[in-house]
């Protein structure tokens, strides 16, 4: 009677073996996966101007400054495009309209 006790122990002490060792199986293509994520995930806090030290400190806080961060940074350089997209304009606009016009003409 002790041997399917002796059985079931064995089965459960290969499982949790089979576990930890599925656990500690890391591949090189996994670490390097785990790096470039590390390096995006670190450029994409970067340009929040998240500090790593708030986000343990005050994980919600930083992430809300983040977001405030996000759309200040966006506001900004919408606002540098257009500047630039309407001192491009001055020029390009009426150069487009005489070469238009002149098409137009010539296809008579």
């Amino acid at each position: 009677m002790s041997e399917p006790t002796n059985t079931s122990q064995n089965a459960e002490h290969s499982h949790s073996r089979s576990i930890i060792k599925r656990l500690a199986a890391v591949k090189p293509s996994d670490l390097i996966i785990l790096f470039f994520l590390c390096v995006l995930v670190g450029m994409i806090l970067a340009f929040l101007n998240v500090d790593p030290a708030s986000l343990w400190v005050d994980f919600f806080g930083a992430v809300a400054e983040a977001w405030r961060s996000f759309f200040d940074n966006l506001g900004s350089a919408l606002g540098w495009a257009l500047q630039y997209f309407f001192l491009g304009a001055v020029i390009i606009v009426p150069i487009w309209l005489l070469f238009h016009v002149i098409r137009a003409l010539s296809n008579k």
